[in-house]
C-alpha cells in the first residue's frame, strides 16, 4: 500500500504519521554524535575569509530528526512549507516541517514488488518539475519518475537506446525545462558488476521537455550530485569514487550539450585526513557558491573552485538543499536530517528585500 502525507496542491490525504523518538547517546560515542533536536556551534571550519559572507562562524548545526537508514534527496516544497527527503533503503519519502514535525509522505516510494534488483529500493534525488509536480530519481524502478495524483508513477526516463538505465541518482532542471540527471549503478545488486546492468558505463543524461533522452558524458566513474551555475553556463557533477573523490565542471553549450570537461576540486586530502563520506549531492547559491557534500561534511566552494570552508557533520553526508526563504541549508547525513542557517540565498528563491 501507499502511505502519504500531503496537503494543498497535490490533493493528497494524510495516511500515517510517524514519530521518531530521540535516542539517548551512549557515553562512549564521540562528542560529535547527536541526539534529535540537539545542535553544535563548533561545526564550521573556515579556510578563507570569503566564508564570512556566507556562513557565521558560530552558527549552530541542528539535528531535526534521526533514526533513518540512509537519508538523501532533500527538497523544499515552498507551496506546502515543508521539506521532503528520501530514506533509500527503507523505500520511503518523509516530510518535515516546523509545525508538523516528521511524517511519512510516500511508502513505497520506489520498488513495489518482491523481486528487487538490489537493496536500494527507494528514491534518491527529489525535484519539482516546471509545473510543480514531484519528480524522483528512482533507484528501485531504475528510472526518473513523476508522482501522479492517483499515487501511480509516470516514467519520464527509463532507458537509453533500448537499454534500461542503471539507477538514476540526482538531477537538476534547466530553465528551459530540460532535466539533467546522473545514472550510476548504486541501486543494482553488485553495483557495476551487476548481472542486471544493461549499460556498460555510468553516464550523465539530458531529458528534454519532449521526452528525448540523450547521453551527455561518461567522463565520471560514479556520477552523483549535479547542479548549474546561476547563469547555467556551467554544470557541476560530483564523482563518488573512493579512488578519485572529485567534482568536475562542464561548459553548457547553446544546444544543451556539454564540453570542456575539467577538474573542479579534488577532495583526496579530506578523504585521507579521515573525513567520512564521498562527493555526493550539491546545492548552489545565487552568488555561485557551491555547497557540496563530501569527505567531512558539506564543503563550500567559491565559483573559482577555492575551498572556503566545511560544515563538519560528523557523518557520511549525502545531500543538501536550500529551504525556507532560501537562507536555510537542509542536510541529509546518514541517519540524520540536519539544518544550518546561512547568510546567502539559494538558487530559485527570492532574496529578502
Amino acid at each position: 500500500m501507499f502511505m502519504l502525507h500531503k496537503t494543498g496542491s497535490y490533493g493528497f490525504l494524510l495516511a500515517m504519521v510517524v514519530y521518531l523518538a530521540g535516542c539517548e547517546v551512549p557515553e562512549d560515542v564521540p562528542a560529535v554524535a547527536f541526539s534529535a533536536m540537539e545542535s553544535r556551534v563548533d561545526a564550521i571550519e573556515k579556510l578563507d575569509d570569503r566564508l564570512d559572507d556566507i556562513l557565521g562562524a558560530d552558527t549552530p548545526l541542528e539535528v531535526l530528526a534521526e533514526g533513518f537508514e540512509w537519508t538523501e534527496g532533500p527538497l523544499w516544497v515552498d507551496s506546502e512549507g515543508h521539506l521532503l527527503f528520501s530514506d533509500i533503503p527503507n523505500n520511503t519519502i518523509h516530510s518535515w516541517s516546523e509545525e508538523e514535525g516528521l511524517n511519512v509522505f510516500l511508502r513505497p516510494a520506489g520498488y513495489n514488488r518482491d523481486d528487487p534488483y538490489g537493496m536500494e529500493l527507494g528514491t534518491n534525488g527529489l525535484l519539482l518539475d516546471p509545473e510543480g509536480r514531484l519528480v524522483m530519481c528512482n533507484h528501485g524502478l531504475r528510472a526518473v519518475t513523476r508522482l501522479n495524483d492517483n499515487f501511480t508513477h509516470t516514467v519520464l526516463a527509463g532507458e537509453h537506446e533500448g537499454n534500461r538505465l542503471n539507477s538514476p541518482n540526482d538531477g537538476v532542471y534547466k530553465s528551459n525545462g530540460d532535466l539533467y540527471f546522473t545514472d550510476p549503478s548504486y541501486g543494482l545488486e553488485g553495483v557495476n558488476n551487476s548481472v542486471h546492468k544493461e549499460i556498460p558505463y555510468n553516464g550523465v543524461y539530458r531529458l528534454t521537455a519532449d521526452g528525448d533522452v540523450s547521453l551527455l558524458t561518461t567522463d565520471l566513474t560514479n556520477p552523483n550530485g549535479i547542479g548549474f551555475s546561476p547563469d547555467e553556463s556551467v554544470l557541476y557533477v560530483a564523482q563518488s569514487d573512493p579512488q578519485a573523490p572529485i567534482w568536475r565542471a562542464f561548459d553548457v553549450n547553446e544546444d544543451g550539450t556539454l564540453s570542456n570537461s575539467r577538474l573542479f576540486f579534488d577532495s583526496s586530502a579530506q578523504r585521507d585526513s579521515g573525513g567520512k563520506g564521498l562527493p555526493d549531492g550539491l546545492a548552489v547559491d545565487q552568488a555561485g557558491n557551491i555547497f557540496a557534500t563530501g569527505p567531512g561534511g558539506v564543503l563550500i566552494f567559491a565559483p573559482d573552485g577555492t575551498h572556503l570552508g566545511t560544515i563538519h557533520t560528523g557523518e557520511a553526508t549525502a545531500n543538501c538543499a536550500f529551504g525556507d526563504d532560501g537562507s536555510t541549508l537542509y542536510i541529509t547525513a546518514d541517519m540524520y536530517l540536519m539544518r544550518i542557517r546561512v547568510k546567502t540565498v539559494g538558487l530559485g528563491f527570492n532574496p529578502a528585500s
